[in-house]
């Protein structure tokens, strides 16, 4: 589920899990920046054991194995069969990592075992945040830390705000709650902070990280625009807006989409807005 900015979690093993499946290349090289920047938050250290929660494919699982080396361990956990089989399968000979698929929220973790739960946007959609952020807290040590990136609000986030813009005017909206479980559900920082506060978490640090992001890539300009069109039909939450639309609907989106990420910069990719949170906190019990 790692990163994933676009389906509700029952459908993790079902079509939503095969489109991340597919849009893999496209969607690490969006969230790379972003990814960057956790890990570099995260500060994992030779020898320790980390907890990667909401891991996808194991982008980040990966990159921890190497930091905590042959000493350390990483434990990745998603609730998506078809990344955590992805994982598997691109796992190195010897990686000091293990793939489990569960939902980190509820599986049986050792108690005080890890030094730092990490993840790169696969927190956010807990049914009760609170509650699975205090279960996971048990599995961590006295003296461990969290560590993870979620985003802020869809209105920041030029990969839902523009192409939700652009059809606005012909296919119906749905109310949303801000709250509810999904990838803007910790857009408020005083909300996230509440909830980790009231889970046993302390010294919680929740920083603003904006980029410009890549969206969809390719070796031309107009090449690139077509697969950042293709993208967001395929994982995006246009996907869903569209889902049930007729074809002179989807045709129409298709254009108007098309033209509002063209008004944007980039050559081999559309470089759009992007924000999130970087968060970090230690286990009270330090």
């Amino acid at each position: 589920m790692s990163c994933a900015p676009t389906a509700p979690t029952h459908d993790w093993n079902g079509d939503s899990g095969e489109r991340w499946a597919a849009n893999l290349d496209r969607l690490d090289l969006m969230l790379q920046d972003f990814g960057d920047a956790v890990i570099a938050a995260a500060g994992a250290q030779r020898g320790e054991r980390v907890l990667d929660i909401g891991c996808g494919s194991g982008t980040s699982t990966f990159i921890l194995a190497e930091q905590v080396g042959a000493t350390g361990h990483v434990l990745g956990v998603d609730i998506s069969e078809q990344l955590v089989d992805l994982a598997r399968a691109a796992t190195p000979d010897a990686a000091p990592v293990e793939f489990r698929l569960a939902d980190a929220a509820t599986t049986p973790l050792p108690a005080e075992s890890f030094d730092l739960l990490f993840s790169r946007f696969g927190v956010m959609f807990f049914d009760d945040p609170g509650v699975a952020f205090a279960h996971m807290r048990g599995a961590l040590k006295p003296d461990g830390r969290i560590a993870f990136v979620c985003w802020r609000s869809a209105a920041e986030n030029d990969w839902v705000r523009l192409p939700m813009a652009a059809i606005r005017d012909f296919v119906p909206m749905a109310p949303t709650d801000p709250d509810a479980p999904g990838p803007f559900a910790f857009g408020n920082r005083d909300r996230l902070t509440d909830i980790l506060t009231a889970a046993g978490f302390a010294d919680i640090e929740v920083s603003p990280f904006d980029t410009r992001l890549a969206y969809g890539r390719s070796d031309t300009r107009d090449a690139a625009l077509d697969d950042a069109l293709d993208m967001a039909f395929q994982v995006g939450p246009l996907s869903r807006a569209l889902a049930d639309q007729p074809d002179d609907i989807r045709a129409r989106a298709a254009d108007a989409v098309r033209a509002v990420f063209a008004a944007q910069s980039g050559d081999t990719s559309v470089l759009i807005d992007g924000a999130a949170w970087i968060v970090t906190a230690r286990n009270r019990a330090a």
